[in-house]
């Protein structure tokens, strides 16, 4: 009983982390919304969206913390294994790991910090800033790219939470927004 529950589990992590990695990925980010078809654009759009999913999860803590933290493992771990992937040597993996982690948390934050906000220039700026690297200007795909995202944070808060444990996971379509 225990390990079918482990295995349970186990399989909704994998599906939470597919469907993240999946909406990351779709092709209207990076040809609508501009975001730059890099190595780091899809990066940022992967940590733009898991920090979206754990935002909400935060939400109810007791239920699902556990989940969010198992999540975010396996979103270590995917990173862990794509800097291998790529070439990364075995000596240089941790300080690339500690690089892509403090970048996670410092985009969390301020993704967290601007939605909290009362205005949207906060987030676009944050978007700006990590998103498209970019210092000054704001580049054309930020503005629409906020509007999606506000749109996704507004979905995942009104989705329930056997729904999410259940790995049952909703994002807006990009194309839509």
């Amino acid at each position: 009983m225990f390990r079918f529950c482990r295995q349970q589990q186990a399989r909704t992590i994998r599906a939470l982390y597919g469907v993240i990695v999946a909406q990351a990925r779709s092709p209207s980010f990076y040809s609508a919304y501009l975001v730059p078809d890099s190595v780091e654009g899809r990066f940022d759009m992967i940590v733009l969206h898991l920090a979206l999913v754990l935002r909400r999860m935060r939400r109810e803590p007791v239920r699902l913390a556990a989940l969010g933290q198992s999540v975010f493992d396996l979103f270590c771990t995917d990173m862990d294994h794509n800097l291998r992937e790529m070439g990364v040597g075995d000596l240089a993996v941790p300080k690339q790991m500690r690089r892509l982690g403090e970048a996670f948390y410092g985009r969390a934050l301020a993704y967290d910090h601007a939605l909290d906000a009362a205005h949207g220039e906060e987030l676009v700026a944050a978007l700006a800033r990590n998103v498209f690297a970019a210092a000054d200007a704001t580049p054309p795909g930020a503005v629409p790219l906020a509007g999606y995202v506000r749109a996704a944070e507004a979905l995942l808060r009104g989705q329930i939470d056997a729904a999410i444990a259940a790995a049952v996971l909703r994002f807006p379509d990009p194309d839509t927004i």
